[in-house]
């Protein structure tokens, strides 16, 4: 009986010891895996890059954590008002749900500052530290882009080996007066860190920069894309 309850006991451990894949692993490997927005049901893409766990795919969630809508800027007038009052807004690379499916969501980053909190419950709008830590483990800003840009999708074939897992993806920015730009040419990603008023630091890749990570600042009411990381 004693042999039997101890048997039953290993294969509870070996069980569990599946479920927590790689990601939970404090070894520095690389898996994919998933989670799921409470929010919407969304499920994303996550994979563990060295210490840190990101993830793989674009934020696409409409609303805060504590429930509120995002405002919607459907029209450039909208995405406009939300800049004169400083609103946290978002909305799809040129208007296009299309866009939204495949690059996820444009946000400015008063939706990054927001205190009701833009990120899924249990992840954070990385600092700019931090996305420094994933580019120095990857090689430096002249080397890490190409192993954080996608192997499909940019233009003039300037794909990368996406080698980290990170699948960047060219979804492109919307820039002061409310204009789009970029879409299959770069990918740009707001950082938590404010560089000064009105500017924030972010990430940027090009595919014309076929390996380099872009560290740039940008005003808080332009449109970029989110990735969020594991608290």
């Amino acid at each position: 009986m004693k042999s039997l309850m101890v048997f039953v006991f290993l294969t509870m451990l070996l069980i569990v010891g599946c479920k927590e894949n790689s990601v939970n692993n404090p070894n520095p490997t690389i898996s994919d895996s998933v989670f799921t927005d409470i929010r919407d049901g969304r499920k994303y893409g996550i994979v563990k890059i060295n210490t840190q766990v990101w993830m793989s795919e674009n934020l696409h969630v409409s609303k805060y954590l504590n429930g509120d809508t995002i405002r919607h800027a459907r029209t450039l007038d909208e995405w406009l008002g939300a800049i004169n009052t400083q609103e946290g807004a978002w909305c799809y690379y040129d208007n296009d749900t299309k866009n939204g499916e495949k690059y996820g969501k444009l946000y400015n980053w008063y939706c990054v500052k927001d205190a009701r909190g833009l990120a899924p419950a249990g992840y954070h709008v990385p600092s700019d530290a931090e996305w420094t830590v994933l580019t120095n483990f990857l090689g430096g800003e002249d080397l890490a882009g190409q192993k954080m840009k996608s192997t499909t999708g940019w233009s003039n074939n300037g794909h990368g080996t996406n080698s980290s897992g990170f699948n960047g993806l060219p979804g492109g920015s919307r820039i002061e007066g409310g204009n789009f730009l970029g879409i299959t040419d770069g990918g740009s990603w707001w950082s938590s860190s404010e560089e000064s008023d009105g500017y924030a630091w972010n990430r940027n890749l090009d595919y014309y920069d076929e390996t380099m990570v872009n560290r740039n600042t940008f005003n808080n009411y332009d449109g970029l894309s989110v990735r969020c990381l594991r608290d």
